[in-house]
């Protein structure tokens, strides 16, 4: 669901179940009907904070294709092996950026020293040129910098005079901004961007839009500062995303990403088959997760947004 306030769209989130039978629920901003991409960020899941002593979080095996995710924690501690042969801890403060272009598979299962998981889960859409590029992984420890009543962390790209080495395929922008009561920060931003802030707690105000948590403001390319203001009593955190429009359109369906129908199909039909295209992932103990079954239609592209 979509809402405009000042030039600001407001996009809120809808619930939705992440993994096998032990699912884990999630708040979905992107895509959504309003809304498939800012930048090529195209996908934006949060969680928590949830109590992990029980089930925390466990997806099996599972593909990607035509992607990069990108998983940052606030807390708890995730556990990452994929089909590069990558045994990986992430933790908070920190970012996983991983690769599949062509195929990729990877498990998530939180730790058992987790009690409480909470995060975000991002996926970057690869452009035409590169969506079929090899699988990677990267690990990222960004170092926090302090602007104005703020503490920034700039996992992708540049903000605030700090920069992130990890590669990407298109310019982007990835922050974790964390307010201090009643701050207003004001940050130099680039005109060619469009951006997405993605408020995890607190109530802040980015050009004086309204956002409640789990709700993202989208803001169109052209500004060249952003304000946003902490409302709140108590420190508010917020996610920062942002890049170039991505002039493309793209199939999304279940973990892949193509540009047909046909490659969704193709992808899927390889992953169940157990195809070496995606490989497989070494030292989770349960099964991987079957794709589900494709719906009884085309899967068409996601239109480009009109830009504004």
């Amino acid at each position: 669901m979509s809402t405009v306030e000042s030039g600001v769209d407001v996009l809120s989130a809808r619930d939705v179940p992440l993994g096998g039978p032990r699912a884990l629920h999630v708040r979905r901003t992107l895509p959504q009907r309003a809304r498939t991409l800012i930048g090529a960020w195209c996908f934006a899941d949060h969680y928590g904070p949830v109590d992990a002593t029980g089930t925390g979080m466990d997806v099996p095996p599972h593909p990607h294709t035509g992607l990069q995710t990108v998983s940052r924690l606030f807390s708890g501690e995730i556990e990452h092996r994929d089909t590069l042969g990558t045994h990986a801890l992430v933790r908070p403060g920190e970012m996983n950026l991983m690769t599949g272009g062509y195929g990729i598979a990877h498990s998530e299962v939180s730790t058992p020293n987790t009690t409480v998981i909470h995060g975000v889960q991002l996926w970057v859409a690869l452009p035409e040129e590169h969506r079929n590029a090899a699988r990677d992984f990267q690990h990222h420890v960004p170092e926090p910098v302090r602007v104005d009543g703020a503490e920034v962390r700039v996992f992708l790209g540049s903000l605030a005079g700090s920069s992130s080495p990890v590669r990407t395929f298109t310019p982007l922008l990835g922050a974790e901004i964390i307010l201090d009561p009643g701050a207003s920060l004001t940050l130099a931003v680039d005109t060619a961007f469009e951006y997405g802030l993605l408020v995890d707690s607190g109530d802040v105000r980015p050009l004086d839009t309204a956002l409640r948590p789990a709700e993202l403001g989208y803001v169109p390319r052209g500004t060249d500062t952003l304000t946003v203001v902490n409302d709140s009593d108590a420190p508010a955190r917020t996610i920062l995303l942002g890049g170039p429009p991505f002039e493309e359109e793209i199939v999304m369906w279940w973990n892949f990403i193509g540009r047909s129908h046909e490659d969704i199909v193709k992808a899927r039909e390889d992953w169940q088959a157990g195809s070496d295209r995606f490989g497989e992932v070494e030292g989770h103990p349960g099964s991987p997760l079957p794709a589900p079954e494709l719906p009884n239609a085309v899967i068409t592209p996601r239109g480009i947004p009109q830009r504004r």
